[in-house]
């Protein structure tokens, strides 16, 4: 039988998944700051924003039921919601038991939003619309849908036992891998004075990149809070941990350009808050405070590194999706094995003894990458054939 309704878990809910709807305007600006030419701001933006409309219609379909509906054979759900017309005012069996199960939809539509809009910033110059909208649909169908299911709607990973708190697999993981796909299948590493041509649109737009930084990490503290899906003592770690990792990352970015460049660049430092954000997500509600100052600091240095191998390399991943949260997301759910402690949310690392769960994690995390890929590269494959992806 459901509980009752408890109305301040389900304001909590309802404001943090506000607070993750704010996000997606939060990074059209982030990305329409790092584009290089003028005419690619708007192009960018709508397809961030275009992702709202077609990801909440496929969720009302279908999609809430596949993700979160009864589970069919730890691989998929079923499409017992289909058009919400089971979903009510009452609490729902499956998670957040205390708040309206339409309540808690809203709260993980959010996320199936924001998810592909991730993905825009490794073709910012690209793919035109109507290529990108048949990307998105394919990805959150095949790619977002699936992996939600094994992770958070009782599927096989969960079963394993395998933890995500907030999305580091199933959010910023998938987005990173299908960004890597779109950048190897781009062909080609970015056009001679590029950079400089970087450098100098990020000078005009800086104050675009700082103000979507800023209204992105704002949003995170209900991306990552509101995963305690009650206004508890959980929600408040989950809160505290979104600040600190992030704050370290930010530094640790700043200090390696500082050591390494001639000096440290705002941009850059703001990137390494993001990437952050994205790598305490899976952890922040596992993890003590200690446990995210680590992550901040490995996650902060790994995706550092990420970036400059992708920039060797040539990968044609314009802002760096595949860096900041392929790697970003991938690194914080391995982290959660080695540093979460039993005392926040019942689940102990290698820290405190447990291997397994270091095991299950980067299972996980493999399974996730690989399919991922794979699928991306069929869609984006497709895509390619029928209407090359590189504009002249």
């Amino acid at each position: 039988m459901p509980t009752a309704i408890n109305t301040g878990n389900t304001a909590f809910l309802l404001i943090s998944a506000a607070l993750v709807f704010f996000m997606t305007p939060g990074l059209a600006l982030f990305y329409a700051g790092l584009v290089v030419r003028s005419r690619d701001v708007l192009g960018i933006m709508m397809q961030v924003i275009i992702s709202v409309g077609i990801v909440t219609i496929i969720w009302v379909l279908f999609g809430f039921g596949l993700a979160f509906g009864g589970d069919v054979a730890g691989v998929i759900g079923n499409v017992s919601f289909e058009g919400l017309s089971t979903i009510g005012r009452l609490p729902g069996p499956i998670s957040a038991p205390s708040v309206p199960l339409l309540a808690y939809f809203s709260f993980e539509v959010m996320f199936a939003i924001i998810t592909p809009a991730l993905i825009t910033g490794a073709f910012a110059d690209r793919l035109n619309l109507g290529r990108y909208l048949i990307l998105l649909t394919g990805f959150s169908i095949f790619i977002y849908l699936p992996v939600a299911h094994w992770i958070w709607g009782g599927g096989f990973l969960e079963q394993l036992g395998v933890v995500d708190f907030a999305g580091g697999l199933v959010v910023h993981t998938t987005a990173g891998m299908t960004a890597l796909t779109a950048s190897l299948l781009a062909r080609g590493a970015e056009p001679p004075g590029q950079e400089k041509q970087i450098a100098r649109r990020r000078t005009e737009s800086i104050v675009l990149v700082a103000l979507g930084t800023g209204i992105l990490w704002f949003g995170w503290f209900g991306f990552n809070a509101g995963s305690a899906f009650a206004a508890n003592g959980l929600a408040a770690t989950a809160f505290a941990n979104t600040l600190i990792a992030p704050s370290v990352a930010m530094l640790i970015w700043a200090l390696i350009d500082l050591a390494t460049q001639s000096g440290s660049h705002l941009v850059d430092s703001l990137t390494g808050a993001v990437a952050g954000l994205a790598t305490i997500t899976p952890a922040a509600g596992y993890v003590a405070p200690w446990g995210a100052v680590v992550i901040g600091l490995v996650g902060g240095v790994l995706t550092y590194l990420a970036v400059q191998f992708r920039k060797r390399r040539g990968w044609d991943d314009a802002l760096d999706v595949w860096g900041v949260h392929g790697v970003g997301g991938a690194s914080g759910a391995i982290l959660v094995g080695l540093v979460a402690v039993a005392a926040v949310n019942n689940v102990s690392g290698l820290v405190e003894g447990n291997g397994r769960q270091l095991l299950v994690q980067l299972a996980a995390a493999a399974v996730v990458v690989t399919y991922s890929f794979f699928i991306a590269w069929i869609i984006l494959a497709i895509i390619e054939r029928v209407l090359p992806t590189r504009r002249s």
